[in-house]
């Protein structure tokens, strides 16, 4: 395969492109932005309390970008603190129920286009697909790590 290189980021990039905008289109509904909609997605998956830091490690967001989203759901009412004596960031999360009906929202929209967009796909080669990205994301990972020394 001669343009491993243009194909494997050409087809990144067109993917990260199209999942921004079907993000932004398919969960206006909600008047959520992507992060938000991360967090209650993952909220609405685990199906238990969550600390923040959980939530970083999910979404693959910072601190910070975190902490104004839990800000922002907890103002309106989508989210709520189980404990208030703990540090914040360690405070566990639980869905209201306004949370987890757009969770329960969130989630069947997801799983409507990740059905669409693995048509012709069969179990074999999805369990193939997404073991050869896995590897690859975290060969790209170690790559970048090193960078950090």
């Amino acid at each position: 395969m001669e343009a491993r290189f243009e194909t494997f980021t050409m087809q990144i990039a067109k993917i990260s492109r199209c999942i921004k905008k079907i993000k932004t289109e398919e969960m206006s509904t909600f008047n959520l932005k992507s992060p938000h909609v991360s967090c209650l997605y993952y909220m609405f998956k685990q199906n238990k309390p969550i600390t923040a830091k959980e939530l970083c490690d999910l979404c693959d967001e910072d601190k910070g970008a975190i902490s104004r989203s839990i800000d922002y759901l907890e103002k309106d009412e989508y989210i709520f603190a189980d404990s208030k004596t703990e540090k914040r960031y360690k405070s566990p999360l639980s869905l209201t129920e306004k949370g987890l009906i757009v969770g329960q929202g969130i989630a069947d929209k997801v799983d409507n286009i990740l059905d669409i967009a693995s048509e012709g796909l069969s179990d074999e080669n999805r369990k193939i697909f997404y073991e050869s990205l896995m590897l690859i994301s975290d060969n790209l990972q170690k790559i970048c790590d090193n960078y950090g020394e």
